[in-house]
């Protein structure tokens, strides 16, 4: 989930120099996939919330697997949150029992290609606090550490030689699909989210100026290294499907078959508003409900925004809005504890973002999986209410009224990130999760 990051000094980062990508990724125009993009397959994991003892709805993480450091490098699970602009892992010398021992964490002094960001040492002349650290927040948590720089994979760089025992070195520079990058190796995290989930750290896919420095933002490194185009796509699996398809992100361009009647046909695309904020953030032209439009995002004029974010499990929805769009969502259903709401027949969510670009959201896709009990003023029997997985958002007054388009949004469309062009795409996605 987006929020604004903080400096060592905990100052908010905003504006850093948002022409950088244009410098770091060429904009040249060309149709997508112009090149072979590499594709990371993700991991689904949902985590139960409760209440009263019943499983209420699902916390969800899609996490894959990169690569860190040289000879041998050292694999981690991360999140590849489009709301973040960093690389984060939990280091050796964080020693929190929920946050970081139950993961795999990060250390430096084992990777040949490990420096020091504050001194330029090698891994082995590291020690101490050296006092270059960085604190990053995060929706429901934060995390801080040393900041240290070395090698970034998104596939694993080394190959194996005769015996298995060995790895061998990267050949004529950099290995392919790695870029040198700068890494918060946390020390100290808290156990919400990282003490919840499975995966190890945080893969930022923001645009540049989410980053604490141009220099910590690794896409754009690893764009020029790699010869894939400036443009990654991201499809969510759903877990009532029963596929073996998880979800994947696929650097370098869509994954064509991923769309229904492929994505160079069926992607539509909206423009990111203000880069400068780093988030996928576009313009909501208007909210319907129901087909009604909602009061509050009515019109582009109600200044009403969309930043795509695929960190967030849930619908994130402007505070000033919330209690509206909750009560014109809510059903009341027969039942009780058997009903699964999401098979609860409701009122569709639509997004006009322009240019005749529509996301509509049914009731399947909204809903928590059980029904609440609500009590009524005189009333002692307590009444079964199906209800929306909606998310409160509260951020910065300048960036208008935010909803956060995550797991519902990215299920239901192939969502393609194109940071040349500095645009959002969608296409509906193809049934066949094989």
């Amino acid at each position: 989930m987006p929020v604004p990051l903080r400096s060592p000094a905990g100052g908010c980062v905003v504006g850093v120099a948002p022409a950088l990508l244009a410098l770091l990724w060429l904009q040249i125009a060309q149709p997508l996939n112009a090149r072979a993009a590499f594709v990371v397959p993700l991991r689904r994991q949902q985590v139960p919330v409760k209440a009263n003892g019943k499983t209420v709805a699902y916390k969800s993480a899609y996490f894959g697997t990169i690569y860190v450091g040289a000879p041998r490098p050292q694999e981690f699970s991360v999140v590849f949150d489009t709301g973040s602009g960093h690389v984060l892992l939990p280091s050796s010398s964080c020693k929190e029992p929920l946050s970081c021992m139950k993961h795999r964490r990060y250390h430096p002094e084992l990777s040949a290609t490990a420096r020091d960001d504050a001194t330029g040492d090698v891994a082995e002349n590291m020690h101490g606090d050296r006092g270059d650290r960085a604190s990053i927040a995060y929706g429901t948590g934060e995390a801080t550490g040393d900041i240290v720089s070395d090698l970034v994979c998104i596939g694993n760089p080394m190959t194996e030689v005769a015996g298995g025992e060995e790895v061998g070195k990267p050949q004529d520079g950099l290995p392919k699909h790695c870029a040198r990058a700068r890494i918060v190796a946390a020390s100290e995290m808290t156990p919400e989210p990282f003490g919840s989930f499975d995966f190890d750290g945080v893969f930022g896919l923001g645009l540049s100026s989410l980053s604490l420095d141009p220099e910590f933002h690794l896409l754009g490194g690893l764009i020029n290294t790699s010869g894939l185009d400036p443009i990654f796509g991201v499809h969510l699996g759903a877990p009532e499907n029963n596929s073996v398809f998880e979800g994947e992100v696929s650097f370098g361009g869509p994954a064509e078959r991923r769309c229904a009647g492929g994505c160079s046909e069926a992607m539509r695309w909206a423009p990111v508003v203000d880069p400068r904020w780093g988030y996928w953030r576009i313009a909501v032209h208007s909210l319907r409900v129901g087909g009604r439009p909602l009061s509050h995002c009515a019109s582009l004029d109600d200044g009403c925004f969309a930043i795509v974010d695929t960190g967030t499990s849930m619908l994130g929805v402007p505070r000033e809005a919330f209690a509206t769009l909750l009560g014109l969502t809510a059903r009341t259903v027969d039942g009780g504890d058997e009903v699964d709401c999401r098979a609860v027949a409701g009122p569709s969510i639509t997004f006009d973002l322009g240019g005749g670009l529509t996301i509509e959201l049914g009731a399947e896709d909204y809903s928590r999986p059980a029904a609440s009990r609500v009590a009524h003023p005189g009333r002692t029997v307590m009444t079964p209410v199906c209800r929306a997985s909606l998310l409160p958002v509260d951020l910065q007054p300048a960036m208008g009224k935010v909803f956060l388009l995550g797991e519902s949004v990215l299920r239901k469309y192939y969502t393609a990130f194109d940071v040349g062009r500095e645009r959002v795409g969608f296409a509906p996605a193809a049934g066949d999760h094989r």
